[in-house]
């Protein structure tokens, strides 16, 4: 265990990403440039595109794996294609009662460099030479919630759980739980998204290679 904290801590301490293992990422003005030509490229804010969605915004608050705020604002961003096919999933769950719950979305690169910081497990964190999918805008973390009551529906863990039962396909589960598994991944995936194996909430949008790594603040959005 002793041995274990040490590697963290020296982890913390002295990790960088070298120039030559850094992935291109796209700066403020870079994305602002582009999106001029490219306008399904643009981030937009979620919450003003999907009617009725709600937002835990969790790296906005202390209530993460990181247990400090990681956002100064708790808003939620993705490429303009992502939102539109999440406003289609959450017609499909109204129609049921039901709607989305939001935990993150478009990620700063910065972010996922403090994330590797602190835990540089590659099944749960994204390598920073590559960047994640959430720094191109689109993966999405969500659950579902009951509309009438607002409660999230019984799932296998809570977001940022690090066990094994988080993974998408684990089997050992009270039947409910994989009722409300399978309905959240088959939903996202009848509109375009893929299930991450190690998190149940974690799902990346087909065709995410066609954009590029962002480290954009939400300040400047």
């Amino acid at each position: 265990m002793r041995g274990l904290i040490l590697i963290l801590l020296t982890s913390v301490l002295c990790f960088n990403v070298p120039a030559q293992h850094k992935p291109h990422i796209l700066s403020v003005q870079d994305y602002t440039r582009q999106i001029k030509t490219a306008p399904d490229k643009r981030l937009v804010e979620i919450g003003k595109v999907v009617p009725g969605i709600k937002l835990d915004i969790k790296y906005a608050t202390t209530d993460n794996f990181m247990h400090r705020v990681m956002y100064a604002q708790a808003r939620a961003f993705a490429r303009a294609p992502v939102a539109e096919a999440l406003k289609q999933v959450q017609a499909d769950l109204k129609a049921k009662g039901l709607g989305l719950k939001i935990y993150d979305a478009y990620r700063p690169y910065a972010v996922t460099v403090d994330f590797y910081k602190m835990t540089p497990d590659t099944n749960f964190v994204a390598d920073p030479r590559y960047g994640s999918k959430h720094n191109r805008g689109c993966a999405i973390d969500l659950s579902i919630i009951n509309l009438k009551t607002g409660r999230e529906l019984n799932m296998p863990t809570p977001f940022d759980s690090f066990s094994r039962k988080a993974a998408s396909d684990y089997a050992g589960l009270p039947p409910e739980q994989l009722q409300n598994r399978e309905l959240l991944k088959a939903v996202m995936e009848a509109h375009g998204f893929k299930a991450l194996r190690t998190e149940w909430w974690h799902f990346d949008f087909t065709g995410w290679q066609g954009y590029e790594l962002l480290d954009v603040p939400f300040g400047m959005l």
